[in-house]
């Protein structure tokens, strides 16, 4: 049975599939952060979701056509969660999101710093991110596609990160 919605508005029903205040987080952590199990979410989330949310939060994802999920070749116990061609389509409204942020709210500079770098690479970029994110979440759903090879943009992410992140704490 489909579950009933306010009204069939596009935002409206965008909200209600991505409005909560987790769905995004879990994206963004998939996304940029490259992880794909339920330990790697739960313990690498800056905002401390708890284990029952996140639970229920790739319960409803799945649910909503966000994410699928397959048993790990590698651990019996352990299931690797995808993003969707759906979640996929959100790279460009996360990176209009994080230029938003950045504009607007008091961002930190090391977390601001892949926001900057999607804002200034624009279409092209968030073009060649999703091509990748495919190769990695739709073409080969178990998760061995490494999520951090050279060269990729997530890659190129990170290092920008790293980068800010070292020079601020005086490490080099």
């Amino acid at each position: 049975m489909e579950a009933e919605h306010r009204s069939g508005c596009p935002i409206n029903l965008s909200v209600e599939v991505i409005g909560d205040k987790w769905t995004m987080v879990i994206l963004r952590d998939m996304v940029f952060g490259g992880r794909r199990h339920f330990r790697e979410l739960l313990n690498g989330s800056l905002e401390g979701i708890s284990s029952n949310i996140l639970a229920d939060r790739l319960r409803s994802m799945m649910e909503s056509g966000l994410l699928t999920r397959a048993d790990d070749p590698t651990h019996r116990q352990k299931t690797v969660y995808s993003l969707t061609e759906m979640a996929l389509g959100l790279v460009p409204v996360m990176a209009q999101l994080g230029a938003w942020g950045r504009k607007w709210l008091p961002v930190s500079e090391e977390l601001e710093t892949r926001a900057r770098l999607m804002d200034e690479g624009g279409p092209e970029l968030w073009a060649q991110f999703m091509d990748e994110l495919h190769e990695e979440h739709i073409a080969d759903p178990t998760g061995r596609v490494d999520p951090f090879r050279a060269g990729s943009v997530r890659a190129r992410l990170q290092a920008a990160f790293e980068e800010v992140a070292a020079h601020k704490t005086g490490v080099s």
